[in-house]
């Protein structure tokens, strides 16, 4: 019992926490330069937590899967190198609301952080910045994280460097690969790990913003299936999930022999590849409408239908490719990694991988095309599923629009903006409440009396949302998962693109060719933090707005030279494409690297992620250098 309390206190608090992202704890900070250094020396900044006696703060790395681990971070134009944070020794005990050993520092605790001064440094007195991440909880509730930072100063002194005063502890670079996947080390684990790995990597894929267009066209095109009574559904379902399995591991496969490693990444930004899937949209919303019915031409019918009523099948088959060609925006960096390999020669360890994740990538739509189908055969079900074929129909519309504005940014029509498919959304949310109102009426729409409590459910919210939309126009910030499928807002000759209403550019400077950022690194002193991006890809644009965003993750731009290296469109994209390929070794968005001043790797990150304290390791290593 004391175990779900805690559990459902901890997730209220960081519900409310993140509708007002701002809250009080328990705990006071304070840091401070324990003394006096020259240029070229160590010196220790003190940072001291005081807390009530009842509180606990939970010690520095490995705190296991439950609480959130103390983080140190000293950043500054005057440091060269951090060290290793240091902390009295922590108490090790079971906790039983987090279910795993934890190390804690009870009523307080005292990190060290020591930093490397620059060699070339003049005597003064400079301003350093302190980030610290930490938890805290007592015997009945858990604050969720919080990350603070302090401003100190370090006075350096006038003289030559001593040299019992230049060595530290080299920070714990823990996190340096983040997920990173070694491929060859992979195979070498045998078969059935490969195999586990590649299915995990299709599961994972699925939580990405790109699938998400696919499902009203799957439910949609499988219901219109089920109606017309063409195969059975699980024959029917069986053959989409299969047709997706291979168009993906075989389209994928030759697009790397023949295009190189970023041929799937090409095709799927390739502005006549989202025309026409654009064009399918609208052609399935209209027939979806009411204004005519979907019929193959007669001679693929004749080849498609035979005496054991395997009817459909061309038709599946089809659906089959354009879901491929829409998920190639889902190139994740194990998709990457095969790609690359095969466009060095190999086969059987690339087909074998795309094969697995694509098995687990399709399997979800292989229950999403099965149920419409057994839907539509039951009785009475005319009047109530031909308005979800109609709500499907708009959501078909909107995804057009999406696929339209990918066209617009390769092709420069400056018609598809961001503003004007945001207004078409706003505006098609709004007609599908009004449509469930039974204010719109379609050709195939069955006369309602009165309106039913569910439908009105539905309604109110299409209408909530399409105002929300709407206003996104007027300034209000539009969050998340949604800003993630508008087209960017893209900066006249600059480039620079606009995140979520704020202007990336107006923050920070962003360098589009990489040998300034290397030029500008190396008149500063600070790490080049690279952004692979696209124009077109979906979980860039979820990053930009989600993670790039955050308070933390700012702060620490600020002390790097941001550089964003566009490889489906704009200057030198091909030149970029190759560089991530023949450096990095994998095709992947997006894809994030911190390179040192002259040019070293420093770390490397692995696409998207929803876990903001992984990414700012990630950065914090970066910064570490």
């Amino acid at each position: 019992m004391l175990n779900k309390s805690k559990n459902i206190i901890f997730l209220c608090l960081f519900f409310l926490t993140s509708l007002w992202a701002q809250f009080d704890t328990p705990v006071t900070l304070s840091a401070k330069a324990e003394e006096n250094a020259r240029a070229g020396e160590v010196v220790d900044i003190v940072v001291t937590a005081t807390m009530d006696e009842e509180w606990k703060i939970y010690a520095l790395r490995d705190q296991g899967k439950g609480p959130v681990a103390s983080r140190v971070i000293v950043i500054g134009d005057a440091i060269a190198e951090a060290g290793m944070v240091l902390e009295e020794a922590p108490i090790e005990k079971y906790d039983d609301g987090f279910e795993t050993n934890t190390r804690t520092h009870q009523g307080g605790a005292i990190f060290t952080a020591p930093v490397l001064l620059k060699s070339d440094l003049k005597p003064g007195k400079y301003e350093l910045s302190v980030g610290v991440l930490y938890q805290v909880c007592n015997a009945s509730l858990c604050y969720p994280p919080k990350e603070e930072f302090l401003t100190i100063s370090v006075n350096v002194d006038a003289g030559a460097t001593r040299e019992n005063r230049t060595e530290m502890i080299a920070a714990v670079k823990e996190f340096d690969d983040f997920g990173d996947i070694n491929l060859d080390a992979e195979i070498e684990k045998g078969f059935i790990s490969f195999i586990l790995l590649a299915v995990t990597m299709g599961f994972l894929a699925l939580l990405t913003p790109c699938v998400f267009p696919m499902i009203p066209i799957t439910v949609s095109f499988f219901t219109h299936q089920g109606e017309k009574g063409e195969g059975k559904p699980v024959n029917n379902a069986i053959i989409y999930t299969l047709g997706i399995i291979a168009t993906f591991s075989i389209l994928g496969f030759i697009l790397a022999i023949t295009l190189g490693a970023s041929g799937a990444n090409q095709l799927a930004a390739s502005p006549w590849v989202n025309l026409f899937i654009a064009a399918l949209f609208i052609y399935f919303a209209l027939s979806l409408f009411g204004m005519y019915e979907i019929q193959l031409p007669e001679k693929l019918r004749n080849f498609s239908l035979n005496q054991e009523g395997r009817g459909g099948v061309i038709g599946t088959l089809f659906m089959a490719v354009t879901f491929t060609l829409t998920s190639f925006t889902c190139t994740v960096q194990f998709v990457g990694l095969l790609l690359v390999a095969a466009s060095h020669g190999q086969w059987f360890w690339p087909l074998i991988g795309m094969v697995a994740f694509s098995g687990a990538f399709a399997l979800p739509f292989f229950f999403l095309a099965l149920f419409p189908q057994y839907l539509a055969k039951m009785p009475k079900s005319g009047g109530w599923l031909n308005s979800v074929k109609v709500v499907l129909g708009f959501l078909e519309m909107a995804a057009a629009f999406k696929f339209l504005s990918n066209t617009d940014l390769v092709w420069g029509w400056g018609f598809f903006t961001h503003s004007s498919v945001l207004a078409v959304w706003a505006v098609l949310m709004l007609l599908t409440g009004v449509y469930l109102l039974g204010k719109i009426q379609l050709p195939h729409d069955s006369p309602f009396a009165s309106i039913s409590v569910p439908r009105l459910i539905i309604s109110t919210a299409f209408l909530t949302f399409g105002l929300y939309l709407t206003s996104g126009l007027f300034g209000q910030r539009i969050h998340g998962l949604i800003y993630s499928y508008l087209p960017p807002i893209v900066e006249g000759e600059s480039g620079a693109v606009r995140t979520n209403g704020t202007s990336m550019a107006e923050e920070f400077t962003w360098y589009r060719d990489l040998d300034r950022g290397l030029s500008e690194a190396k008149a500063t002193g600070k790490p080049v933090f690279i952004d692979f991006t696209g124009y077109t890809c979906t979980n860039c644009r979820w990053m930009e707005s989600n993670v790039f965003t955050k308070t933390e993750v700012k702060h620490r731009f600020g002390e790097m030279v941001l550089v964003q290296l566009y490889t489906d469109g704009g200057p030198n994209h091909r030149e970029n494409q190759e560089y991530e390929i023949n450096r990095f070794g994998t095709a992947a968005l997006p894809y994030y690297v911190i390179l040192s001043p002259e040019n070293e790797v420093i770390a490397t990150y692995p696409g998207m992620t929803r876990n903001l304290d992984n990414f700012l390791d990630f950065l914090d290593v970066g910064l570490a250098g």
